[in-house]
């Protein structure tokens, strides 16, 4: 069974850092990453990683945000510092594996709020 799971949202102070971390567990992943879903806004890309390494950011986070992944343990993690207020938003692991699927984990809830 394909299981993501997510953790490190929270609440934070603009200008604070979190870091999420998304770990895949069943298969082994070739591309993860991060969206995240304001209430009433479109689903949109943070930032994604390879198994290589390759990285991939929306304009909105570049310089703020950093994807890493550790292919050990199959997991990625999104360092975000430097939040605003509209980083404000559910964040949603997705991965797709090596043998195929694309699967969403269940979301973490970030808030940058004073």
């Amino acid at each position: 069974q394909v299981q993501l799971v997510e953790s490190g949202g929270g609440l934070v102070q603009p200008g604070g850092s979190l870091r999420l971390s998304c770990a895949a567990s069943g298969r082994i992943f070739s591309i993860m990453g991060w969206y995240r879903q304001a209430p009433g806004k479109q689903r949109e890309l943070v930032a994604t990683i390879t198994r290589g390494g390759n990285t991939n950011y929306a304009d909105s986070v570049k310089g703020r945000f950093t994807i890493s992944g550790d292919n050990n343990k199959n997991t990625v993690y999104l360092q975000m510092n430097s939040l605003k207020p509209e980083d404000t938003a559910v964040y949603l692991c997705n991965a797709k594996f090596v043998i195929g699927g694309t699967y969403w984990g269940q979301g973490t809830q970030v808030t940058v709020s004073s």
